[in-house]
């Protein structure tokens, strides 16, 4: 066999060897994710974490569950080697009793699917309520007492669903307290008797907003007639409300501002005994034109923010300081975070989470 022939061979083995090692490849931590007892007829939610340990983007392709009765979502985009993705499940039970369902996972890591498998148990009550219903206003309990309206346009009028239990013997009628203009709720059904479960849906009227960015306020469940506003019945309610560019033209787009951030997730040292501690965050533009930041926001009273300059020109930059606030942080519902609200039409919003060490 000639020099060159002998060459040839060993580059061949050489690239397939590589595209044999160079390919995604998927994990997950479990395959199978127990839900406990779940309610008849009340969806429940349930998440894997998907991780790429390859060397390639992992794409999920498709998930198909085997019944109808399952509605599925997952990571649409490329998953980079080592991060992770998700595949979340949302189970509406129709009948009683145990079940175990399955879900096909379709990726460019393979050719054959990867299976994931949820199970437990159907019932008419509840044995347990904290997990389902962790939030105690005594003779009811609700899932969740810190409302978000996420990414809102203008005109927009989107719905958020609580649910709530009864634990009491007598009939009881849900009612909120102190509602805006900007929101309306329903309640199904309208009377609840003793251990049964209903829904507060609460729909947003985006019209009606008077601000861009950040717009809180906070409600209260009414747990009997004439019942107080008090920490313990109040729920949150935060909607963040977003620019319109929809006239831009494609040249103001090409000679928009861009937004760049040093940090999008900010870990903070325990504070001990500190009352407080401040962290950093540059903030610049590597655009074309000036940077404007037209909201600064924080979610919650445990942080506090400012920024060196709200006009950033191009090529320039601003530092934000971020202050977490220790006799808040175990007072607030919901995560700290920092909005910045810009004319950036790519990165219009952008959220930074404050991490603190316990």
């Amino acid at each position: 066999m000639s020099v060159k022939r002998t060459f040839l061979s060993f580059l061949w083995c050489a690239f397939a060897w590589i595209a044999a090692v160079a390919q995604p490849r998927l994990e997950v931590v479990s395959d199978v994710a127990n839900m406990g007892e779940i309610m008849y007829q009340l969806p429940a939610k349930v998440s894997f974490t998907l991780r790429n340990t390859g060397t390639e983007p992992l794409l999920i392709n498709e998930v198909i569950p085997s019944c109808g009765c399952t509605a599925v979502d997952w990571t649409h985009e490329p998953v980079a080697p080592g991060a992770e993705g998700m595949v979340t499940a949302i189970y509406d039970a129709k009948m009683l009793g145990v079940f175990q369902k399955d879900f096909e996972i379709y990726t460019n890591a393979s050719d054959e699917p990867f299976y994931l498998h949820i199970q437990g148990r159907v019932v008419s009550k509840l044995s347990d309520y904290s997990g389902t219903f962790p939030i105690d206003l005594g003779n009811v309990r609700l899932n969740v007492n810190n409302v978000e309206f996420d990414n809102v346009n203008k005109g927009d009028s989107p719905m958020v669903e609580l649910q709530i239990v009864n634990m009491g013997r007598k009939s009881y009628k849900p009612y909120l307290m102190h509602l805006p203009t900007y929101l309306s709720a329903q309640y199904v059904p309208e009377v609840l008797s003793g251990g049964r479960i209903g829904k507060i849906l609460l729909t947003l009227d985006s019209e009606k907003l008077h601000q861009m960015g950040l717009t809180q306020t906070s409600v209260y469940l009414a747990r009997k007639m004439g019942d107080k506003v008090s920490d313990e019945n109040e729920i949150t309610v935060s909607a963040v409300l977003l620019p319109d560019f929809s006239s831009l033209s494609a040249a103001e787009r090409l000679n928009a501002p861009r937004l760049e951030l040093s940090a999008d997730t900010i870990d903070m040292e325990p504070l001990g005994r500190k009352r407080k501690r401040t962290m950093e965050v540059e903030v610049r533009n590597t655009g074309k034109s000036t940077l404007e930041v037209r909201s600064l926001q924080v979610f919650n009273r445990a942080l506090t923010v400012s920024l060196s300059e709200r006009n950033i020109p191009a090529g320039g930059a601003a530092k934000m300081k971020v202050t977490v606030l220790a006799k808040y942080l175990d007072k607030v519902k919901g995560s700290p975070r920092v909005l910045l609200i810009t004319n950036d039409p790519a990165r219009s919003k952008e959220i930074i989470t404050v991490n603190v060490k316990q």
